[in-house]
């Protein structure tokens, strides 16, 4: 598999430095190619593409309320449909608005069998605005809102979008960009909805050295902290590196020490994410060996 050198992403965005957001949209946009209308919500990558009349983005790029990107993704993609054109509608949103704020939306549209794809890059946390909490923030992490640490577990909006039964739906991380330009190739190939659930680390948001991103990605993936899989008509087949972290888990505190946003966090907490995270990974092996 060869990935395109072809550009979508130009150079000298507005993104912080070690941004995986901008890495991640790199590598979605190169194998979605130019016949591609980005629908994209308030969120870190509303600011990156640059402002008016500059831009970083060499497609269309459609920018919508926080609530609104999968609505207006429906509409796009029914009057694309109906002019017999296949031009991939691709909605583009951060963690807060899918699984806070646009989450109405996302239900609708795939409740509705939309044909589109929805990415959700997940940095755990309102990023664009300080770094607030949202249902994305996991177990123990300080944010500008739960300074002490967020005492709920991550919103499991995998599980949420499952229960729609979309032909296709996955999870990626930009640490592993291969893996990730496969799914999101794959996911173009399914009439209807489909989702990829990104983990986008943030060097400023989660307090480690922009130049660790790849590094905490694969971290996040090598202790189970996030488990990349892909679940083809309900049928579920765990990543290969995931499979890895079933059988060898790396500790998780080597995946959290680096962070300063769990900075002092409680063994109660850890032990309690650890549990979770045996737990998931269990639950997903299952699912997959039951076919």
């Amino acid at each position: 598999m060869k990935i395109p050198e072809e550009e979508y992403l130009l150079k000298c965005t507005a993104a912080c430095a070690g941004c995986s957001d901008s890495l991640t949209l790199r590598y979605v946009l190169k194998a979605a190619g130019p016949d591609t209308v980005l629908v994209v919500p308030a969120c870190c990558t509303s600011v990156i593409q640059g402002a008016y009349p500059y831009t970083a983005f060499n497609l269309t790029v459609v920018n919508i309320a926080f609530a609104a990107a999968a609505a207006c993704a429906s509409g796009m993609s029914e009057a694309l449909r109906a002019l017999g054109r296949k031009t991939h509608v691709i909605v583009y949103a951060g963690d807060g608005g899918t699984l806070d704020i646009g989450i109405q939306s996302l239900s609708g549209a795939f409740e509705r069998g939309t044909d589109f794809l929805y990415i959700c890059y997940d940095n755990e946390a309102y990023g664009n605005t300080g770094m607030q909490r949202s249902g994305g923030t996991p177990l123990g992490a300080r944010t500008t809102t739960t300074p002490m640490g967020k005492r709920h577990q991550k919103k499991d909006i995998d599980a949420i979008v499952a229960a729609h039964d979309p032909p296709f739906m996955a999870t990626a991380c930009p640490a592993y960009p291969r893996d990730l330009f496969q799914k999101v190739r794959n996911a173009l190939t399914f009439r209807g909805p489909s989702f990829i659930h990104v983990l986008a680390p943030c060097p400023p948001g989660w307090r480690f050295p922009p130049e660790k991103s790849v590094e905490m990605g694969k971290l996040a993936v090598k202790t189970g902290m996030w488990v990349l899989y892909e679940r083809r008509h309900g049928k579920l087949s765990l990543s290969a590196p995931s499979k890895t972290a079933l059988k060898n888990p790396a500790p998780l505190e080597e995946y959290l020490s680096p962070q300063g946003r769990f900075e002092g966090m409680d063994g109660a907490d850890i032990e309690a994410l650890k549990r979770h995270i045996s737990e998931n990974l269990l639950k997903l092996a299952s699912e997959e060996a039951k076919g």
